[in-house]
């Protein structure tokens, strides 16, 4: 059952050691931790969202994205991420309409030509990397680019002038 939830453990906010991947779908409700299904169940469809995958993709992961956002061949203001370009690939295989970013530390040659190898829409970066030269080389090779994490809202607004089509923010990088 996918579940939402960042880390590989329950550590940092659950202050459980466990592993997510030791634990039933019962086990990890019970501690709090909400299934895809029903997140997504609860956002408006209308909402965007950016389902980074930490782990491969399920079948039933898959089922559950197209269920909730598919329309057709496409997800509806949706796109999935991964740091693995294997992970897209395999994506793109399943579901060849489906946006996918390449997430990256650094938006430089090798992560834009990893995105493009897997047939990817674009790339997640870390916001540190972005500027005008890069945004440059992932649009050349057809990509759109998109930002995480900003606290500033000065970041905010460089990468908002930079042409950004997403930034993961921070409450505080939204005041002001």
């Amino acid at each position: 059952m996918p579940v939402v939830i960042h880390d590989e453990t329950l550590l940092r906010i659950q202050g459980r050691p466990d592993r997510v991947e030791d634990l039933s779908a019962a086990a990890l409700t019970a501690t709090g931790i909400a299934t895809l299904e029903e997140v997504l169940g609860a956002m408006p469809r209308r909402a965007f969202l950016h389902v980074d995958l930490k782990v491969p993709p399920s079948p039933r992961l898959l089922d559950v994205l197209q269920a909730a956002r598919g329309h057709g061949d496409e997800l509806a203001h949706a796109v999935v991420s991964s740091f693995d370009p294997w992970t897209l690939d395999r994506i793109g295989s399943a579901r060849p309409g489906w946006w996918r970013w390449l997430n990256a530390w650094s938006l430089d040659r090798v992560a834009i030509g990893l995105a493009r190898d897997a047939g990817c829409t674009g790339v997640s970066a870390h916001w540190r990397s972005v500027n005008q030269r890069s945004i440059r080389l992932a649009g050349s090779a057809g990509l759109v680019v998109a930002a995480w994490t900003v606290s500033r809202r000065a970041a905010f607004d460089r990468l908002e002038r930079l042409g950004v089509i997403a930034v993961c923010v921070e409450a505080a990088a939204l005041d002001g």
